[in-house]
């Protein structure tokens, strides 16, 4: 029999239907609030005062657009090819950023 099941966040303040969970900090302490999107921007408007002078000291960071490293056959197919070409490679563990900078260079990536 299948089941599924449905989870509804309820606004914290107003106990209205809920769009998103916040997540804040204050003097060191974590905190999450459930909203509506409307509360949602007003909490971050009145949060935005301070914030705008205050200095970052962790959080999020932007996402990159690094491309994703290759898995364990692009390590084996480096080790080979770092071998060939007179590299001492570990047969396990980290290929160092050297040795895959030289195979990227070699095969044109």
């Amino acid at each position: 029999m299948a089941r599924k099941t449905y989870v509804e966040l309820i606004d914290d303040l107003t106990g209205d239907k809920a769009d998103e969970t916040v997540s804040f900090a204050l003097d060191g302490v974590a905190y999450e609030i459930d909203l509506s999107a409307e509360n949602a921007t007003k909490l971050r408007e009145e949060l935005g005062t301070w914030v705008e002078k205050a200095r970052r000291v962790g959080g999020r960071r932007a996402r990159g657009t690094a491309p994703a490293r290759g898995g364990s056959n692009d390590s084996a197919r480096i080790r080979e090819w770092a071998r060939e070409a007179g590299y001492e490679v570990p047969d396990r563990g980290r290929i160092s950023g050297t040795i895959r900078k030289a195979y990227e260079e070699a095969h044109g990536q």
